[in-house]
């Protein structure tokens, strides 16, 4: 007779080493988890490291997560939770979105290296089809330790940013734009076309994998003048 009844939860096994060996804890990526399996990962997480990072949260998780944590920092538009946010210690970082349809990836960009200790400057809004607000906003990068762009349809933001900075750059594709985008394959071969130097690429959609790398650039430098030590 077929066994009908549900299956029961996934058994948690956390990476709780992982901040020894790789200097920051655990992420919980919450897509295809449960509710229960993505609040039990955030609270274990918690009470090892006194903090947690979740990405890509359906609004079940988030309201549920904002049971377990009322203290936590959510962000509705990327499904992105930080509770136990460090002190601003490193940076700045900076992260430039080409256009609003790219902020969840961009803000996605963003809590991750705030979750590293590391301070971020955004700059919203600044696609080529309008680039006067990209360049009236470029003194204002004169300081950071790196730079994410976060950009779809051709993504040509990249290669700008690029030739005007001195910084590391990260190009994050994402999946907007109409057909011949292809869901961010376009952006993504251009990022990795661009002829400016020096440029890395993560995936597509990958505010995550942007952000931590940014962090992990300006973490190698410097602490910020009167961050709190240790």
């Amino acid at each position: 007779m077929t066994d009908l009844s549900p299956s029961p939860p996934a058994t948690l096994n956390l990476d709780l080493d992982r901040v020894r060996r790789c200097g920051f804890p655990e992420v919980v990526y919450a897509a295809g988890k449960t509710v229960e399996e993505t609040c039990a990962a955030a609270q274990g997480l918690f009470a090892a490291h006194q903090r947690a990072l979740v990405t890509r949260c359906r609004p079940e998780q988030m309201q549920a997560l904002r049971t377990c944590f009322p203290q936590g920092r959510f962000c509705e538009r990327s499904g992105a939770m930080l509770v136990g946010q460090p002190p601003m210690s490193h940076g700045p970082i900076a992260v430039i979105s080409a256009g609003t349809s790219d902020e969840a990836v961009a803000e996605e960009a963003e809590l991750t290296a705030l979750a590293r200790g590391v301070a971020v400057h955004r700059l919203r809004d600044c696609g080529v089809a309008g680039l006067h607000r990209f360049l009236t906003r470029l003194p204002e990068l004169d300081d950071v330790k790196a730079l994410v762009v976060v950009a779809g349809f051709e993504a040509a933001l990249t290669s700008v940013v690029a030739g005007l900075v001195s910084c590391p750059v990260i190009g994050c594709p994402t999946s907007v734009g109409y057909g011949v985008c292809n869901n961010g394959h376009t952006a993504l071969h251009a990022m990795l076309a661009c002829c400016a130097p020096g440029v890395t690429v993560v995936n597509i959609d990958n505010g995550f994998g942007a952000g931590y790398a940014a962090a992990g650039i300006a973490l190698q430098g410097a602490p910020m003048p009167g961050a709190p030590q240790g």
